[in-house]
């Protein structure tokens, strides 16, 4: 491990060159991460040293993201990869916007901005058909409160009583219940039971087919 100083003329502190920051461990992260926001708050962004600092406890720091992403187990393995990239995105906003005066560890920072933008992802990915983000987060909402007035009234709750505990208008409360039902879909050739045959495909279940379509092509070419 060498040193090296921030720029030539500077008198400034020295910060070790690391030959690999990604081993670095996390309770050494912590002490040297103190060290080098303080280089990145002196140094010109876009300089060589900027970089390398910056690059530094990216790299260094990258044991939070893992650590955010366990909290996401039930995921499967492709989908941890991409919660794993959403999070470094978070990383990178957190020692970007993160000072030192704020006197306040660089974990207990990152690891929100880390967790908001994993949430973020799921909130914009995980629909099946796309649906407000007010109704989004109306979903969740609605899912405590049934979940609390179910187990304090023995029943499923009425609209009325969602509403009340909410805090929104029942028209809300019944936009979010409907809204539930655009996170996940099914496909239209999954297999169900009940046919003839017993066994048959949903579509065979879902409407008929409008014979009046076959009008349409008919009507266009008349048209004239």
């Amino acid at each position: 491990m060498e040193t090296t100083t921030a720029r030539a003329g500077e008198q400034t502190d020295v910060v070790p060159e690391i030959d690999d920051p990604s081993k670095v461990a996390p309770r050494d992260a912590r002490e040297l991460s103190r060290l080098f926001f303080d280089r990145l708050a002196v140094l010109e962004e876009g300089t060589p040293e900027y970089q390398y600092a910056r690059n530094t406890l990216i790299e260094m720091n990258m044991s939070l993201v893992r650590y955010a992403a366990s909290r996401f187990r039930s995921r499967g393995p492709e989908e941890r990869e991409d919660i794993v990239q959403v999070g470094m995105i978070g990383l990178i906003k957190a020692i970007d916007r993160f000072e030192l005066a704020r006197e306040v560890e660089f974990t207990s920072f990152a690891v929100p901005y880390i967790v908001g933008e994993i949430k973020r992802f799921f909130r914009d990915t995980s629909w099946a058909v796309h649906v407000p983000r007010r109704l989004q987060e109306a979903r969740v909402q609605l899912a405590r409160a049934s979940e609390e007035l179910s187990g304090r009234l023995g029943r499923n709750p009425t609209v009325r009583e969602l509403s009340e505990l909410m805090n929104l208008p029942e028209e809300e409360v019944r936009e979010a219940q409907l809204a539930c039902n655009g996170y996940q879909s099914s496909s239209l050739d999954a297999a169900v039971g009940g046919g003839e045959d017993g066994e048959a495909a949903l579509a065979d279940f879902i409407g008929t087919e409008d014979a009046a379509l076959e009008l349409v092509e008919d009507f266009h070419t008349l048209a004239r």
